[in-house]
């Protein structure tokens, strides 16, 4: 699939992103994909290259670009190896609601300037971290953000002020949220909220349970599960399809 490596200037630096691009001639609607917890690695080049195929411009970013020339994460150890965890979380912590907000922003002007892109308003998906990110960029860049999907995304629902359920009453976007079972980061009690919420502000929204665990729809991800990842493609083609 077509690709560019190329940078984008936010508010705290310079960011590495990649723009994957269909075959043949364009502009297409354009999306960000936020990666999971582990950051951009083959796996998501990998996904966001299938993601372009379905007829799509999809810039990946380095959600990490703050913390340097990091070394990828491997999946299959990197919340078992102490050393590993540790580096992990502390990663994780720079990614805040806010830095995501600003980051976006400069996303959005990126693909709005980009001649393979149409529209000023762009679709977003994410998983784990990433499926957060999504939720919490609908709600604080409402106007730039049409559809915004969400895979085994943790922390949608939390006590703390900056929670992305509260952000429901300024999202302009329709959500979509795919949850994992036995999933403590998003429970059958935190989806009821979620929807009332979304409710509640009159949000086109659909959220639903899949019989997978958390990281179902990442390759590398050791609960990685084939048939809920397929359901994982097709429903995010006909949720963009629908409405970018």
């Amino acid at each position: 699939m077509p690709n560019i490596t190329d940078t984008v200037t936010t508010a705290d630096g310079d960011c590495t992103v990649r723009l994957y691009t269909p075959d043949g001639e364009g502009p297409w609607p354009g999306v960000v994909m936020y990666p999971d917890a582990g950051g951009v690695r083959d796996t998501f080049y990998e996904m966001a290259a299938k993601l372009a195929g379905f007829g799509y411009a999809v810039l990946l970013p380095d959600v990490y670009y703050r913390s340097g020339d990091w070394q990828p994460f491997d999946m299959s150890t990197a919340f078992s190896d102490p050393k590993e965890r540790q580096r992990l979380f502390s990663m994780i912590g720079t990614v805040t609601p806010l830095k995501m907000a600003i980051d976006a922003e400069a996303f959005f002007d990126y693909l709005a300037d980009r001649p393979e892109v149409k529209g000023e308003r762009f679709g977003v998906c994410g998983y784990c971290m990433g499926g957060r990110t999504s939720v919490v960029v609908a709600g604080r860049q409402p106007g730039r953000v049409a559809a915004a999907a969400s895979f085994h995304g943790g922390g949608l629902v939390t006590d703390s002020a900056d929670s992305p359920h509260l952000l429901a009453d300024k999202i302009q976007a329709a959500i979509y949220v795919a949850g994992a079972q036995n999933d403590g980061s998003f429970t059958a009690e935190h989806a009821e909220q979620l929807d009332k919420a979304l409710t509640a502000a009159g949000v086109e929204h659909t959220i639903e349970t899949y019989p997978a665990e958390h990281g179902f729809a990442v390759p590398d991800n050791p609960p990685y599960d084939a048939d809920a990842a397929e359901r994982h493609w097709t429903a995010m083609r006909e949720f963009f399809g629908a409405k970018l």
